[in-house]
């Protein structure tokens, strides 16, 4: 089994207090704590190797080179890519959506195409389609789910047709904790010519990925959900289709030669990261998947199922609360709320209890209309997290019920 006083030694800011009580970090589907090993590597960087990569014959800048580009082999080997040139630094999960919707859609979307993105995408795996769609004419449908927040795959071939240009959908909903059938999904895309954008945020940290096997065409990523900084991120493509892409974001690095008459682009990954990358983020990312390396998957997830399914039981059992996402094999994430209590409510009396969780529409919008609220209470677990920091959950739940209603 995990040993999970093990882990936390390595978090010291799970060692803190807030409003004098011990902090309980519920919150790690917004952003994960860094290990000791990523936050030291950080500053060693900073005070030891800080020199701009790519650009310099000197001894900084060719070691901050060489480790820039093992991070990049961690993270390929990492989600099981075939090649480092599939692998591109971006500002994050965001950044990398926006690359694949400015630098492919604009290039491929018509009038009369259409764009099919489900209804619990995060708010970045959908504005960026729905915009584009917009400026380029193209229709956006949007595949549901139900009640228990399970995908309804089975209206694919309705929304499918030989218009449909991409299917944009997540490995795992940050709000319902859903994961879909993405093998489904990718293959009825492909079958009438469509690709696919997977919103890998939080499935890359729970359970992981293998981009080959699951044959999709685009994967995203952020570094803070996975124990790395914030500012860095991944798009992973697939090397044919990024190589007929065109750049949108133009600058430094990103160019072969330069003439007032002709500009030639550099070849991949680099003509997709303009300007001065952010280097050091990208190396700590590689300490943070180095980090996870140290543990059996196998009893990661085994220790988050445990805990998403105690915290489920525990929180039904408060009269009153409703969970929100109760698909089997769902993600470490419990959304709820308490009847007659707003959620903002609940957060600021768990807050003064040192509880720390995520409330409001979780940049899922679309999804707070299903349900017909205005917003959640989520808690959502990490590596670090125990059932004795969900039992205070509940104990600081059943005392906001008590207050609110």
């Amino acid at each position: 089994m995990l040993d999970v006083n093990e882990i936390r030694s390595h978090f010291p800011i799970l060692e803190r207090t807030v409003h004098g009580k011990p902090l309980v970090y519920l919150d790690s589907g917004a952003t994960a704590h860094k290990p000791l090993c990523v936050t030291q590597t950080v500053e060693r960087l900073h005070n030891e190797l800080n020199a701009n990569i790519h650009r310099g014959v000197h001894y900084l800048s060719a070691e901050a080179t060489l480790l820039y580009e093992q991070a990049r082999e961690r993270v390929r080997g990492f989600i099981g890519a075939a090649e480092r040139e599939e692998v591109i630094f971006t500002a994050g999960a965001t950044a990398s959506i926006n690359t694949v919707a400015y630098a492919w859609g604009l290039d491929n979307l018509q009038t009369g195409d259409n764009v099919v993105v489900s209804e619990m995408e995060h708010h970045s795996n959908l504005v960026p389609w729905q915009q584009i769609a917009l400026r380029k004419g193209a229709e956006l449908r949007v595949l549901p789910f139900d009640d228990e927040g399970r995908l309804m795959s089975e209206r694919l071939p309705e929304l499918l047709d030989e218009h449909t240009k991409l299917v944009a959908v997540t490995q795992a909903s940050n709000t319902l904790g859903t994961c879909p059938d993405l093998r489904e999904i990718i293959d009825a895309a492909h079958k009438v010519g469509a690709l696919v954008m997977v919103d890998g945020c939080q499935g890359v940290v729970h359970g992981g990925v293998d981009v080959v096997a699951l044959d999709c065409d685009f994967y995203a990523f952020s570094g803070h959900k996975l124990y790395a900084p914030t500012g860095v991120g991944v798009l992973y493509g697939k090397r044919e289709i990024l190589e007929r892409m065109s750049p949108f974001f133009y600058g430094g690095d990103m160019v072969d030669r330069v003439s007032f008459e002709k500009t030639t682009f550099a070849p991949l990954p680099l003509k997709f990261e303009a300007g001065t990358a952010n280097f050091i983020g990208a190396i700590a990312l590689g300490e943070a998947i180095e980090f996870l390396g140290r543990y059996d998957a196998a009893e990661i997830a085994a220790h988050e199922r445990g805990l998403v399914d105690y915290c489920t039981e525990r929180l039904s059992a408060i009269e009153g609360v409703r969970i929100y996402g109760t698909t089997e094999g769902k993600c470490p994430i419990v959304s709820f709320n308490v009847e007659g209590a707003h959620h903002y409510d609940v957060g600021m009396i768990l807050d003064k209890l040192g509880i720390a969780i995520r409330t409001g529409h979780h940049c899922a919008e679309p999804v707070m209309t299903h349900y017909g609220v205005s917003g959640m209470c989520r808690a959502s677990f990490a590596i670090y997290n125990t059932k004795e920091e969900i039992d205070a959950l509940v104990a600081g739940v059943e005392r906001a019920a008590r207050m609110l209603r």
